[in-house]
C-alpha cells in the first residue's frame, strides 16, 4: 500500500514562518537546513506512518494526532487511509498547551 504525505496549508505556512524567522535572525542557510530537516523527517511516514507516537495532548480530539520530533519542532500528523496529513509544526519551545491552537 502506497501513503502519500500531504502537507496542510496551516502546516506550510508555519515552514514559512520558521524559515522567514532563522533567515531574519541567523541567516539563510541555516534557515533552509532547519527547513529541509523538517520536510526530511517526514519521509518515513511513507513507509511507516504509525511511527510517531499518539499526540498525548490531543487525544481528546476526533483524529488521532500523531507526531515526530525533528530539531526544537513536533510534526503533528494524522493518518486516513493512504495519505498521511502533516497539520501542523510546533516549536516545543513554546507552552505545550498552545498546541490545540495550532489546530
Amino acid at each position: 500500500m502506497e501513503i502519500k504525505v500531504i502537507w496542510a496549508e496551516s502546516a506550510r505556512i508555519q515552514l514559512v514562518n520558521i524559515f522567514e524567522y532563522y533567515k531574519e535572525k541567523v541567516n539563510s542557510e541555516t534557515s533552509e537546513k532547519i527547513v529541509t530537516s523538517i520536510i526530511d523527517r517526514t519521509i518515513q511516514l511513507e513507509s511507516f506512518p504509525e511511527s510517531g507516537p499518539l499526540e498525548p495532548l490531543l487525544k481528546t480530539s476526533i483524529y488521532k494526532y500523531r507526531y515526530l520530533v525533528e530539531g526544537n519542532y513536533k510534526i503533528i500528523y494524522r493518518i486516513e487511509k493512504n495519505y498521511v496529513f502533516v497539520v501542523s509544526v510546533f516549536d516545543c519551545r513554546q507552552n505545550p498547551f498552545k498546541i490545540k491552537k495550532t489546530l
